[in-house]
C-alpha cells in the first residue's frame, strides 16, 4: 500500500509538473492561465499521502530514526527519496533569486511536509532534537572559544567576560535586520555560549551601528529584512524554520548533547539576559519572549507589525499569551501597536527599565544575579510548566503550513509589487 502511493504521487506530481511548465512563468498568468486548481489538487494528494504515512516517509528517511537529519537535509532527502512529496534542489534553485511574486510557491509544499512531520507524536519529537543538537559550525569553533573567550562570527560576536558570555548582533548596516546569515551566525554563537564550561549566564544585545539614521548608538534589533523578504531571499526552511526551532528553541531548552555522564539531564541550559537599546521590532520582540531578564533603556520602544507584513510572527502568537494578557497580545499582534519602554504595559517585555547611561551597570548586575546551578534547575522546572515541548511541536506543525501560505497569499504578494515599485522610482 505505502509503495503504491508512493508511485502514484509520484506520477501526479510529474502530470502537475508538466502543466505548471506550459503555462507562462508564476507572475506573468493571465487570470485564464492560472494554476491553482493544479496545484490545490496536488497538494491534496501530499496531503492525503503523508496523512497516511507520514512516520513511514520520516522513518526511512532517518533510517528508522537512528539519524538526526536537520529541516534542510531532510527535506532535500525528501525530495531524492519520495518524488513529488517536496520541492527539489534544482525547483528551488531556478526560484532563487526571483522576487518572492514571480515565484511558484514550491514552499508551501515544504510547509505541508514539516506540518505533517512536526504533527506526528513520533517523528516530530525526533525533529525537534535533531533541532537542538549543536551544529557542526559551532563544533569547529569550540575549542577556540574555549581558549581564547572571543569569536567573530560575521554578523555576531562572542565574548567570554569573566562566567558571562556576551553575545552581540553586529549588522550595523541595517539595523540588525535578520536574513538567513545572521540566524546562522546566531544559531552557532548560541551553542558556542552553551557548550562552554566556563559560562553560567549570556547576554543578547545589539551592537553599534553605522546605519546614517542611528551612526554610533547601540540598536537591538529591526526584525526580519524586509528587503530580503521582498527580494525573495527568506527561506521557509532555512530562515522561519529554522529560526524557530533552532537557535529561539536553543534559548529556552539549551542544547542537546549525548554524554553518559549527563543522564540526568538531555541537554545544556543555560539563563540569558537580553538588553534592549533602541528598539526590538517584530523578530526583536519575538526574541525576548524566551529570555529570563530583559532590560531596556528608557527611551527604547517595541512593535511587532506581522500583520502589517502579511506573515505570522514565528511563536510569539504561543508565547505572548503566557506572558500577557489576551487583549495586549491583540493589540501587538494584530493591531500593530507600539510600546514606549515607560508605559505600564511594557512590563510584559520588559522586567527593568532604566535609563541609557545605566545600562551597563543594570546589565552586569542583571548577570551578576542569574549565576549559579540554583538558577538553571528552577528555570527548567518553570519552562517545563509554561511551555510544555509537546505545545511548542503542536503550534509548530502549524506554524510551518501557515506561514508558508502567508508567503504567498495575494496580499504579501501585493505588498512586495509596491515595495518593488517604489524602490524602483526612488532608484530612478
Amino acid at each position: 500500500m505505502f509503495a503504491d502511493a508512493r508511485a502514484a504521487l509520484a506520477a501526479a506530481a510529474a502530470r502537475a509538473a508538466a502543466t505548471l511548465a506550459a503555462l507562462p512563468e508564476a507572475g506573468r498568468r493571465s487570470p485564464e492561465e492560472s494554476a491553482a486548481a493544479v496545484k490545490n489538487e496536488i497538494r491534496a494528494l501530499r496531503c492525503a499521502f503523508l496523512d497516511a504515512h507520514v512516520d513511514a516517509v520520516y522513518a526511512e528517511l532517518t533510517d528508522g530514526r537512528t539519524r538526526h537529519l536537520r529541516l534542510a537535509e531532510l527535506a532535500g532527502s525528501a525530495a531524492i527519496r519520495f518524488p513529488g512529496l517536496v520541492p527539489t534542489a534544482a525547483e528551488l534553485a531556478a526560484e532563487r533569486g526571483r522576487s518572492q511574486a514571480a515565484k511558484e510557491g514550491h514552499e508551501i509544499d515544504q510547509g505541508i511536509f514539516f506540518n505533517r512531520v512536526l504533527g506526528s507524536r513520533a517523528s516530530g519529537p525526533h525533529l525537534l532534537d535533531a533541532m537542538l543538537r549543536p551544529t557542526a559550525r559551532a563544533l569547529e569553533a569550540g575549542p577556540e572559544f574555549a581558549r581564547t573567550g572571543t569569536v567573530d562570527l560575521g554578523s555576531v560576536r562572542v565574548e567570554r567576560r569573566g562566567a558571562a558570555a556576551h553575545v552581540t548582533m553586529c549588522r550595523d548596516d541595517c539595523l540588525n535586520a535578520e536574513d538567513g546569515r545572521q540566524v546562522d551566525d546566531m544559531e552557532t554563537a548560541v551553542d558556542l555560549v552553551l557548550l562552554d564550561p566556563a559560562t553560567e549566564v549570556g547576554l543578547v544585545r545589539g551592537g553599534v551601528m553605522s546605519h546614517p539614521k542611528y551612526a554610533g548608538r547601540r540598536i537591538f534589533s529591526a526584525g526580519i529584512n524586509l528587503k530580503a523578504l521582498h527580494a525573495g531571499d527568506i527561506s521557509l526552511v532555512d530562515f522561519l524554520l529554522r529560526r524557530e526551532l533552532g537557535y529561539i528553541h536553543k534559548l529556552l531548552r539549551g542544547v542537546l548533547v549525548e554524554d553518559p555522564a549527563r543522564w540526568h539531564s538531555r541537554t545544556l541550559e543555560k539563563p540569558w539576559v537580553a538588553a534592549v537599546d533602541g528598539f526590538a521590532i517584530g523578530g526583536g520582540v519575538q526574541l525576548l519572549l524566551v529570555f529570563d531578564h530583559v532590560i531596556a533603556a528608557s527611551d527604547a520602544f517595541f512593535s511587532l507589525p506581522a500583520a502589517q507584513e502579511g506573515i505570522v510572527p514565528g511563536a510569539a502568537n504561543l508565547r505572548l499569551g503566557r506572558v500577557a494578557r489576551s487583549r495586549f497580545s491583540r493589540s501587538l499582534v494584530l493591531g500593530g501597536r507600539t510600546v514606549r519602554a515607560t508605559e505600564p504595559d511594557a512590563r510584559y517585555l520588559v522586567d527593568e527599565v532604566v535609563d541609557a547611561p545605566e545600562m551597563d551597570d543594570a546589565i552586569e548586575r542583571g548577570l551578576e544575579s542569574y549565576r549559579g546551578p540554583t538558577v538553571v534547575a528552577n528555570r527548567h522546572m518553570l519552562i517545563a510548566a509554561e511551555e510544555p515541548i509537546d505545545a511548542f511541536r503542536r503550534y509548530m506543525a502549524e506554524f510551518a503550513l501557515a506561514q508558508a501560505l502567508r508567503m504567498y497569499d495575494d496580499d504579501v504578494l501585493e505588498k512586495v509589487r509596491r515595495f518593488s515599485t517604489r524602490r524602483a522610482t526612488a532608484v530612478a
